[in-house]
C-alpha cells in the first residue's frame, strides 16, 4: 500500500511503494521542483590553487559531507555553467561538499589557452583531487570532462568513489579528426589549425591547434580495456550532434568494472542542460550517494 512519507533530503512529501533503487526510481520519488529549494545559502568564495611550475587554478569549494562532488567542465567551458551551478546548489541542499573549477587557460585560472592540451588539463583535474578535495569524491564530467574523469579514476582509484559522465567525449576530437579524409587531415597539418564547426561557439567555429589533436592521441582510452572499477553512470542525449551517444556505449563496454549504467535521453542534445536533464543528473548523484553510503555502512 502506498503511504505518504517525508523524502529523505527534501522537506516535502513523496509517495513510497517500497524501496525502489536506481536513477529511474529516484526520478519517481523525487519530483523535479524539490531540489531547486536550497536548504541554506552558504557563500562560496573564489579561491586559487597555486602550483609550482604550473598555472594557478581558480576554484570554488563548498564544504560538507563526503562523498564530495567535483564537476569537470567540457571543452572551453568554465566553472559557471548551468550544470556546475545546479550541482553546487543541489549539494548545498544535501550538506555535501562540492568543488567546481576552471582549467588552466580558461575563466579565472592562469595560463595560456593556446598552450593547453588534454594532458595539461588532466594534470589540472589531478591537482584538484590531490590538493583541494578531501575524502572520497564523485566526479561529474561533461563532454571532454567525461574523458578526463576516466583518466582521474585510473590515476587516483583510492580517491574516486564513482563517476557520472554527461555526453562523455572519450577520444572525441581524435576520433573526429581520424574520420576526415587523408587530404583534409594533411591540409589541417599544413595549416596548423582545425576549424571545427560548432553551434555552441559564438563565431560558429572552434579553432583547434593541430598540436592539440596530436597530443590528445596520447590519452586515448577506447582502444583497450579501461581499468575503472568504481560505479559509473553515463548520461547521453540521443539528439547529440557533437558526440554520438554510441560513444557512451563504447565507454561502458570498455570499463572493466561491473557497475556501469548508460542512460539515454531521446530528445536531449550535447549539453544536456534543460531542466529535465539536470533533474536526471542530480537524481543520479543522489542515488550514487545513497549507494556509497550503504556500502560504507
Amino acid at each position: 500500500m502506498a503511504a505518504w512519507v517525508p523524502c529523505r533530503r527534501w522537506a516535502w512529501a513523496a509517495v513510497s511503494f517500497g524501496r525502489p533503487r536506481g536513477p529511474i526510481a529516484s526520478l519517481a520519488r523525487k519530483p523535479p521542483r524539490a531540489w531547486w529549494l536550497p536548504a541554506c545559502r552558504q557563500k562560496v568564495s573564489l579561491c586559487f590553487l597555486n602550483r609550482p611550475d604550473l598555472p594557478s587554478l581558480a576554484y570554488k569549494k563548498l564544504k560538507g559531507k563526503t562523498p564530495g562532488i567535483i564537476f569537470i567542465p567540457g571543452y572551453l567551458s568554465d566553472m559557471n555553467g548551468k550544470k556546475a551551478l545546479a550541482i553546487e546548489e543541489f549539494c548545498k541542499s544535501l550538506g555535501h561538499a562540492c568543488i567546481r573549477f576552471d582549467y588552466s587557460g580558461i575563466g579565472n585560472s592562469d595560463g595560456n589557452l593556446a598552450e593547453c592540451t588534454v594532458g595539461k588539463w588532466r594534470k589540472d583535474v589531478l591537482s584538484i583531487l590531490d590538493d583541494v578535495a578531501e575524502g572520497p569524491q564523485i566526479l561529474v564530467g561533461s563532454s571532454l570532462g567525461g574523458w578526463l574523469m576516466l583518466h582521474a579514476a585510473i590515476a587516483r582509484p583510492e580517491k574516486v568513489a564513482a563517476l557520472i559522465g554527461i555526453a562523455t567525449a572519450a577520444d572525441g576530437l581524435v576520433t573526429q579528426f581520424r574520420a576526415l579524409s587523408v587530404e583534409a587531415q594533411k591540409e589541417i597539418e599544413v595549416k596548423g589549425e582545425w576549424t571545427l564547426p560548432s553551434i555552441y561557439n559564438e563565431e560558429g567555429f572552434y579553432h583547434i591547434p593541430y598540436s592539440f589533436i596530436k597530443e590528445a592521441e596520447h590519452h586515448c582510452l577506447l582502444h583497450s580495456p579501461i581499468p575503472v572499477t568504481c560505479p559509473v553512470r553515463l548520461l547521453h542525449g540521443m539528439k547529440d550532434n557533437i558526440m554520438p551517444w554510441h560513444t557512451s556505449l563504447q565507454v561502458a563496454d570498455r570499463i572493466v568494472g561491473p557497475d556501469v549504467d548508460v542512460i539515454l535521453r531521446k530528445h536531449s542534445d550535447h549539453r544536456m542542460k534543460e531542466k529535465a536533464d539536470i533533474h536526471l543528473l542530480v537524481c543520479t548523484i543522489d542515488d550514487l550517494i545513497d549507494k556509497l553510503s550503504t556500502v560504507v555502512h
